[in-house]
C-alpha cells in the first residue's frame, strides 16, 4: 500500500508544475505580506539544539503536531511523501512534535507507520504553541527563505495532492525570483500578491484542541 502511494505521488509531481500566484488550497490563510516569526528553539532527534533560523535560505513547511492528536497522525504520511518529492536544498518539511513524553514516543510512531523522509524534532515544553499563536493541532506554517510566515493552515490536510504541490511549488518559484531580482537591483515581476483570506473553518474532523490531555499513541 505504501509503495502504491509513493508511485501515485510521483505521478502527481510530474503533472503539478509550479504556478506563480496559484490559488491557496482550502483553509490555507495567506497573508498579504510575510510576517516575522520569533526565534523558536527546539531539539532534534539526537537532543541537539535547533532553531527556525537554522533553516534560513530555504522555504520551510513547519508542521506542529503531537502523537496523541488523531488528525496529526492521519496526515503524517502525506507530509512524508511531500518531503520525498520536493525536499532538497531549497525546501524542507519540518515536523515539530510537542509530545511531553519525549522523542522516543515520536520515534516509535514514525517506525510504526513507515516514515522515512522526515527528521525528528521535539519541543517538549510546547513553547511553539505560545510563540506561534497556535490554538489547535495540527497547525502548519509556510515560511519563506528569510524566516517569515507566508501563511498557515490549522487542521489536517492532504499535503501530497496536485493542488497542494502546485501551491507550494509556486511559492518556491516566487522566492527564487524575488532573490534574483534583489541581487540584480531590478524590480520584481508584476505578480499579484496573495490575499489575506481571513479565518477559515477547520475541515470536518479538524484540529485537535490543545487542552486535550496527552495520551499514549
Amino acid at each position: 500500500m505504501r509503495s502504491l502511494a509513493v508511485a501515485l505521488f510521483a505521478v502527481v509531481l510530474a503533472f503539478a508544475g509550479p504556478a506563480l500566484g496559484a490559488e491557496a488550497p482550502q483553509n490555507f490563510v495567506v497573508h498579504q505580506e510575510p510576517k516575522a516569526l520569533p526565534e523558536l528553539r527546539f531539539k532534534d532527534g539526537d537532543g541537539r539544539p535547533k532553531s527556525l533560523s537554522d533553516f534560513n535560505g530555504k522555504v520551510v513547511l513547519l508542521n506542529v503536531w503531537a502523537t496523541w492528536c488523531g488528525p496529526c497522525r492521519k496526515e503524517m504520511p502525506t507530509l512524508d511523501r511531500l518531503q520525498a518529492g520536493l525536499g532538497g536544498p531549497g525546501f524542507e518539511v519540518v515536523v515539530l512534535s510537542i509530545d511531553r513524553a519525549g522523542i522516543d514516543v515520536v520515534r516509535k510512531f514514525f517506525g510504526e507507520i513507515g516514515i522515512k523522509n522526515l527528521t525528528l524534532y521535539i519541543d517538549e515544553g510546547g513553547k511553539a504553541l505560545r510563540e506561534l499563536g497556535i490554538f489547535g493541532l495540527p497547525a502548519t506554517l509556510l515560511i519563506d527563505r528569510e524566516g517569515r510566515e507566508i501563511g498557515r493552515l490549522v487542521g489536517p490536510a492532504d499535503w501530497d495532492t496536485p493542488e497542494m504541490v502546485a501551491f507550494i511549488r509556486g511559492h518556491l518559484g516566487q522566492n527564487s525570483c524575488s532573490e534574483k531580482t534583489e541581487q540584480q537591483n531590478v524590480p520584481a515581476a508584476d505578480v499579484p500578491p496573495g490575499r489575506d483570506r481571513g479565518s477559515a473553518p477547520a475541515p470536518e474532523g479538524g484540529a485537535a484542541k490543545i487542552e486535550s490531555k496527552e495520551k499514549a499513541p
